[in-house]
């Protein structure tokens, strides 16, 4: 299953160990980015996609699990969650958090590959059983990460189809402003309600017959925005 195509981005604070699991992959023809904590992790995921993440729980700014449950709000990429504990309390909840798997250290790369490639094939299994969040006229195409309006191909910037990719992945339920902006901003900018209003017209430019009258991204007035197929005028904000 494995493909040079295939990216796994590394979540882990110790630079050995992700030189030891950079390593490992690269060999078997994984890309791979890394970050040292979560927010540079969850910063990674949006702009570059990962088809993998191994996240570490013991990091230094936000604990794997809370890590995981912003990551699970906006994509269903595979998630392995390593780990000095191997309560099994802990494995079950952070499964049901939505983690791929469960791996404790210390564990040799053999098996930490064969879990990859495990949930890489369930991953992809699911992702062309139904890869296509249609909305009205609006295609989202999640495993190929294309966009089409009317059947025509549409050009988003990446912070554009980040926030598409997100209101899909909850199509029909509102994904609050400060989600949104702690999933696409980092630092300051996630405080600034400003800047998603911002993308929010910009993308409505792009995907709506009338941006002055939005039928397919709704805004949840005070609350946030979510992405609907009643075709009714919402609010405008």
């Amino acid at each position: 299953m494995t493909k040079p195509s295939n990216l796994v981005l590394l979540i882990d604070d110790e630079p050995k160990i992700r030189r030891f699991l950079r390593a490992g992959f690269e060999i078997h023809g994984f890309s791979v980015v890394e970050a040292e904590n979560a927010a540079g992790g969850l910063k990674v995921a949006t702009f570059n996609s990962p088809d993998l993440v191994i996240l570490d729980l013991g990091l230094p700014d936000l604990h794997g699990s809370e890590a995981l449950e912003r990551l699970r709000a906006w994509s269903n990429v595979p998630v392995i969650v390593l780990s000095v504990e191997s309560n099994e309390d802990e494995k079950v909840r952070l499964l049901q958090s939505g983690a791929d798997d469960y791996v404790v250290k210390p564990f040799g790369m053999a098996e930490l590959l064969a879990r990859s490639d495990a949930a890489l094939r369930r991953y992809f299994k699911s992702a062309t059983e139904n890869p296509v969040v249609t909305v009205g006229p609006l295609a989202v195409d999640l495993a190929s990460r294309t966009v089409s309006l009317n059947n025509s191909r549409i050009k988003l910037t990446r912070k554009e189809y980040r926030l598409l990719h997100i209101l899909a992945m909850h199509v029909g339920l509102v994904v609050t402003h400060d989600q949104l902006l702690k999933d696409i901003w980092t630092g300051n900018q996630r405080d600034n309600i400003q800047y998603l209003r911002i993308l929010v017209r910009k993308l409505r430019q792009k995907i709506e017959a009338d941006p002055n009258q939005p039928r397919l991204l709704i805004t949840e007035s005070g609350v946030g925005y979510r992405l609907e197929n009643r075709l009714e005028p919402s609010v405008v904000d």
